[in-house]
């Protein structure tokens, strides 16, 4: 199998305006993720950090810039295909009432993911790995924490084998031996595929910055700035 040798994604020049203004959410944003990237975005509330990631994965539209994914413009029909590749995780996790299974079965049920398969075993092990059993699965999203929540989210994403996660402040709402699980069980799916796979991690936590990335960004005024 070819392997990239350039950025996954590659974004030039983005720009958002504020809905029906001329005052800019975001402006002249610039980035480029590479295979086995540990990056973080840090900066204060309000800085444009959540639109970034959003606009990073062409969930909102854009007024200015352009998005490549592995040297190739998406547009189209290829867009709910990249949205599987790159994966944006909000902070506060979306899920339908039902159990955390069916919430988890749920997208292999779409069109754009036709010919996946449920591997329950595999959900199981990421549950072990951050100190969950078998019955997790069972509960009802109505009885879920907001640290469950976004445990749900994760695996969602995961099963689907993303190249980039974008990840909105992921932890924020877990115990911190929890949150420090889920660090790890993110090093270890980086590690699996160091080739294909990188993050994108958004986090207000200064030592959970310096623990989960290599690299780091600073987002001010809807403008991204090399970390100091």
């Amino acid at each position: 199998m070819m392997r990239t040798t350039g950025p996954l994604l590659k974004a030039c020049s983005l720009g958002r305006r504020k809905r029906g203004g001329e005052d800019w959410l975001l402006r002249g944003v610039c980035i480029a993720i590479s295979p086995g990237d540990r990056l973080a975005v840090v900066g204060p509330s309000g800085a444009g950090k959540t639109l970034l990631l959003r606009a990073l994965a062409m969930l909102d539209p854009l007024d200015e810039g352009a998005i490549q994914w592995k040297s190739q413009g998406v547009s189209g029909n290829a867009v709910p295909v990249y949205r599987r590749e790159v994966i944006y995780l909000h902070q506060r996790s979306s899920l339908f009432e039902g159990s955390v299974e069916a919430n988890l079965r749920y997208p292999l049920s779409l069109k754009v993911n036709r010919g996946r398969l449920f591997d329950k075993d595999r959900i199981l092990d990421l549950l072990k790995s951050i100190g969950r059993t078998a019955s997790f699965l069972q509960k009802s999203s109505r009885d879920l924490s907001g640290g469950e929540a976004q445990i749900v989210s994760l695996l969602r994403a995961l099963q689907f084998d993303p190249s980039i996660l974008l990840l909105d402040e992921p932890t924020t709402s877990l115990d911190e031996g929890t949150a420090r699980a889920i660090e790890e069980l993110l090093r270890r799916w980086l590690s699996e595929a160091p080739a294909d796979r990188a993050f994108l991690w958004v986090s207000h936590d200064s030592d959970q910055v310096r623990r989960v990335a290599d690299r780091w960004l600073r987002m001010q005024c809807g403008r991204l700035e090399p970390g100091l």
